[in-house]
């Protein structure tokens, strides 16, 4: 079911014309962050003062707990100048979501003195783990850190055996970690997202307070300890389905500045070689049509799985696993999608096309670098979606 479609209040259509008009700076600056291989920080200072990180930040530490579609039209936007830019806002920004499911001790220990800090994360489960009196003793290296030089704190993943001879299968956590407990490693040397600055995080045997961790059966059934603090539908949606939108969805957004920057390279450019118009190049014509069809096509997929998510969380319902299942599914092919469309677009600039200074082909080389996270790969989600179709058991939590 679908919640009625309500009218876009004043502060929403401020944030998202404040990203609107944002995204023409940041592809100004799109070349100066692939050179840093970072964000610049005047950027991550643009994005605070608009208050697009306070999107989906708890009100009781200063956020505006909006429509979750409102922080991903934001992100999409953002991308459409910077796709590096646009994915940092997402999983940045996704963060001050996820952290309002933590004990409320934890988001106390992040935003007491400041409520504008950021957190950075690497969800993959490489740390060691170790139980100790009133928590965990925390090592490892992790990766992927999209935009960890600008966060005070990261989320880092790990799992936690059973206790002893208890009975019971591992749990993955995700876990809270102050800047001071851990070191930065430039790794980020990339062909695609290089403005992300997604470096290595290293831990040294940190302790982590137990109400500093998060479970994931916790974001699954939706029993997380924060929830008694944050009582608002907008924190009872699964993790699984919030956190993969963020890594999704500026694909959306850099596909469609490759269309725009496509058409305003098309409508004037003439073959050097048989002096023919791209505007008439009947390949040329249908790449951008499909393109635009398909931006059209996964904005309203995303919008419509919130818009049912919610509508089912407010009238008090559980989330119907199926549907779960089929929404995830959605955002894993997106950046498939754009990659398919993308090369469309970029093979349709014929030889113009190769040469860096094309924003068509830094797009390009983002999308699919986008298409490298675990998170959008389709292959595995799509099986587990067709064989609970065809009646198997879900083998995904992270939904």
């Amino acid at each position: 079911m679908q919640r009625e479609v309500r009218a876009r209040t004043e502060a929403e259509k401020s944030l998202v014309a404040s990203a609107r008009a944002m995204a023409p700076i940041l592809a100004e600056r799109a070349a100066r962050a692939d050179s840093e291989r970072r964000i610049p920080a005047e950027t991550i200072d643009d994005f605070r003062k608009a208050g697009f990180f306070r999107i989906l930040q708890p009100k009781r530490h200063g956020g505006f707990e909006l429509d979750p579609n409102v922080f991903y039209e934001v992100q999409m936007t953002l991308a459409e100048g910077c796709a590096s830019s646009g994915w940092v806002f997402g999983v940045m920004g996704v963060h001050n979501w996820q952290i309002a499911l933590f004990d409320a001790r934890a988001a106390d220990d992040v935003w007491r003195r400041d409520d504008s800090v950021l957190i950075s994360s690497s969800y993959m489960p490489k740390g060691q783990v170790k139980r100790v009196a009133g928590g965990f003793e925390l090592s490892g290296r992790w990766g992927f850190s999209s935009g960890v030089d600008h966060a005070e704190w990261a989320f880092l993943g790990g799992i936690v055996m059973p206790e002893g001879s208890t009975p019971g299968s591992p749990d993955y956590r995700t876990f809270l970690v102050p800047r001071a407990d851990f070191k930065v490693i430039d790794t980020w040397h990339v062909i695609g997202l290089k403005g992300t600055g997604s470096k290595d995080v290293v831990v040294e045997n940190a302790f982590v307070p137990e109400y500093r961790t998060h479970s994931a059966r916790d974001g699954f059934t939706g029993t997380s300890p924060g929830l008694a603090d944050n009582s608002a539908p907008l924190y009872r949606l699964p993790f699984g389905q919030v956190f993969v939108r963020a890594v999704s969805a500026a694909s959306i957004g850099a596909l469609q500045g490759a269309l725009d920057a496509f058409r305003a390279f098309g409508s004037t450019r003439i073959s050097s070689n048989d002096f023919s118009s791209t505007s008439q190049d009947p390949a040329a014509q249908l790449a951008a049509a499909n393109t635009a069809l398909a931006i059209d096509d996964m904005k309203l997929e995303l919008y419509r799985s919130f818009d049912s998510m919610l509508a089912t969380l407010e009238r008090g319902h559980p989330l119907e696993i199926e549907a779960r299942i089929h929404f995830r599914y959605q955002s894993a092919l997106c950046a498939e999608r754009c990659a398919k469309h993308v090369a469309r677009l970029l093979h349709s600039c014929g030889a113009s096309g190769i040469f860096q200074g094309n924003p068509i082909a830094r797009f390009f080389a983002d999308i699919h670098a986008a298409r490298a996270h675990y998170a959008n790969n389709p292959d595995r989600f799509g099986r587990n979606y067709g064989g609970v179709l065809l009646g198997m058991q879900n083998s995904d939590l992270f939904i």
